[in-house]
């Protein structure tokens, strides 16, 4: 691995012996007989970080990439790289192809295009830098070597590199991956910082090789691995980043210094400073509110419904600094940190202790403080004397305060005493019930008629609500009977009634469809045979577990479904006279702690009543909870497989 050191630094040094030897390890790095079903092979990735006394990063990244086959030639046909403008400087310094057949082609990096990069609700002014590569084909290389100056976040603007200095200054911090898409021969990572600025650093799951050696005024680390392979995906497992091999590297100490310099920066730039339009319309929204929860509820939900979720650069306050409450009140939108900005400026209105609090949506964040965040939520501190966590960005039309799509996750407090990591609790599958209640009658002729009703709480609440909010009034009906055509396209839905779609704060969705249903039963002289309306896959699109493949039969990785969950489902179906019952399903009783499923059939003076109920614990599995998960899935399922024969 030193050996690869040496031809990086003879790259940037010394041009004629960097292409002699990068052009033998182009051609001997490896081909598509060792790396069957890869498009492409890395030869080797090398990072140079050198760390200043200020924070300030100079980086410089140096790659070579064997196209193996069409496709990986038609990926490296061109090279991307993205950045912020207000905090990072990129160029490419250089560019050659290696071609198969002994040409070296050495590319004018000046030709790079640098444009905005494509964005979507969020418009940072971020930037791409774009090389084109040209034609390649199956065996040529593309050695890239880019360097940058600077940090992924903005903070402040102003002159010169001062710009360029993270946030927290003075401090270093990075999260490397040691995986990718394609298999990777050598991955060399080296750090240089200031003596009195050690790292602490972590790597997780898995192992490299690592060093630390000191200079005349810097300690230098050097982290390798070789041989690194693709991971192999399953479906709705977590985020790469939390299984494959990666390094967390951080000069600051821990948590806590992270979580009041937070608080810091923002109060410091006067985040949260109320107005008097503010304060009136914090009254407004208060006004005969009962108590504590209700008012913070009232101003939680206000930021949430009324807050646009739009981002545009607006000069200072980008980054960990949040935007002024009274610049987010005035154009009523922004991204997570101005939702929940303002909502700590109107708690703090109120007369509420009030912070901010970042947490990542998506994957873990590990111990070693490398900021690992994406997303801005609030806390509050209620009479209880304890904090409450507050989400306007994910709780629109949510019967929540905070989204339970985001239990099992961390975050970190902006609390004035500090606060350590800490991750949000499991919420109880009660919290997010889906009650699926039928009665109907099937004719001699096999005709069903009846009603059936869907309601349900917290998360689930959200999605059956999403048949209204989500479109105009005018296609409420058809999204509602689309539910039941998806299935039984010969149904007539007679009668759809509901609660107030879009007053979600006075009580949870309930949904009635009266429908008749021809042909449902198959009947062939005496015998009818069928399967219940609820036990037949109704609602499915509000039951995420439904969608996993439990065609897998063991897990490697963690998993996760949108949220934790209990479905209860119970048909009552009256029968003309029945003589005998030729053939009725067994009952299942799946029963774990991760998840469960109890149902069957009761037989009983003419009616047949069907009855399941599933329960998911959490949103977040381990492996081990993978048999229990699907066996409670499977469970639900058969039953949609299964008929009911009888005889009239």
């Amino acid at each position: 691995m030193r050996k690869l050191f040496l031809l990086f630094f003879a790259g940037l040094f010394s041009p004629v012996l960097a292409q002699v030897s990068i052009q033998e390890l182009a051609k001997n790095g490896g081909d598509a007989k060792t790396f069957p079903s890869h498009d492409a092979l890395i030869i080797f990735d090398s990072t140079l970080v050198d760390m200043q006394e200020t924070g300030l990063t100079y980086v410089v990244n140096h790659t070579l990439t064997k196209a193996l086959t069409t496709h990986g030639a038609l990926e490296l046909s061109i090279v991307k790289y993205g950045y912020d403008p207000l905090s990072a400087f990129v160029e490419i310094k250089k560019a050659v192809v290696y071609k198969n057949d002994g040409r070296i082609i050495d590319l004018d990096v000046q030709k790079a295009f640098d444009y905005p990069a494509p964005a979507r609700a969020i418009y940072w002014g971020a930037r791409e830098k774009m090389l084109e590569i040209g034609l390649l084909e199956p065996g040529d290389a593309v050695e890239v070597v880019m360097f940058r100056k600077g940090f992924t976040y903005a903070l402040l603007t102003s002159d010169d590199d001062e710009k360029y200095i993270p946030p927290m200054k003075g401090q270093f911090y990075d999260i490397v991956e040691f995986f990718s898409t394609n298999p990777i021969r050598d991955k060399v990572y080296q750090v240089k910082v200031p003596k009195n600025k050690p790292l602490q650093y972590q790597f997780y799951n898995g192992e490299a090789q690592s060093s630390c050696w000191f200079s005349d005024d810097k300690i230098i680390y050097s982290f390798s691995k070789k041989d690194i392979l693709p991971l192999k995906n399953e479906s709705r497992m977590v985020a790469m980043v939390d299984v494959a091999p990666k390094l967390l590297v951080s000069t600051t100490s821990k948590w806590n210094e992270k979580s009041t310099w937070f608080l810091k920066v923002n109060e410091d730039f006067g985040s949260f400073t109320s107005t008097k339009e503010i304060k009136e319309k914090v009254d407004e929204i208060l006004k005969g509110a009962k108590d504590e929860m209700d008012s913070v509820s009232r101003l939680t939900h206000w930021c949430a419904d009324e807050i646009r979720y739009s981002g545009i650069s607006m000069g200072c306050g980008e980054g960990f600094t949040l935007h002024k409450g009274d610049m987010t009140f005035t154009d009523r939108c922004g991204v997570c940190k101005d939702k929940a900005g303002i909502l700590i400026t109107m708690l703090r209105a109120a007369g509420f202790e009030s912070y901010p609090a970042m947490t990542m949506a998506g994957s873990r964040i590990d111990y070693i403080p490398a900021d690992q965040f994406n997303h801005c939520v609030t806390v509050v501190k209620l009479r209880d004397g304890k904090y409450h966590l507050l989400d306007p960005t994910w709780v629109p039309f949510v019967r929540e305060l905070w989204s339970s799509a985001e239990q099992q996750q961390q975050y970190l407090m902006g609390v004035p005493e500090g606060a350590d990591l800490a991750t949000t609790p499991i919420s109880d599958p009660e919290n997010h019930f889906i009650k699926i209640d039928g009665d109907s009658e099937i004719g001699n002729g096999g005709t069903l008629s009846g009603h059936i009703t869907i309601s349900g709480e917290g998360q689930s609440d959200a999605a059956i609500r999403g048949l209204f909010k989500n479109s105009s009034k005018t296609a409420w009906f058809q999204n509602v009977e689309r539910e039941l055509l998806r299935l039984w396209p010969q149904a007539t839905v007679t009668q759809v009634t509901y609660s107030e779609p879009l007053d979600y704060q006075k009580s949870n969705i309930w949904i009635t469809i009266e429908y008749t249903i021809p042909e449902f039963a198959m009947v062939s002289g005496t015998t009818m045979i069928f399967t219940p309306l609820s036990a037949g896959g109704i609602f499915k699109s509000f039951q995420s577990h439904l969608s996993f493949d439990t065609g897998l039969r063991e897990r490697k990785y963690p998993f996760r479904d949108r949220c934790s969950r209990k479905v209860e489902i119970k048909e009552s179906i009256k029968l003309p006279y029945i003589k005998k019952i030729i053939r009725i399903p067994e009952s299942i009783s799946k029963s774990g702690e991760a998840a469960s499923y109890q149902g069957g059939y009761v037989i009983s003076d003419g009616m047949i009543v069907f009855s399941g109920t599933s329960v998911f614990s959490k949103r977040q599995y381990d492996p081990q909870d993978w048999p229990q998960f699907k066996a409670a899935v499977d469970a639900q399922n058969r039953f949609s497989g299964q008929s009911v024969m009888v005889e009239l």
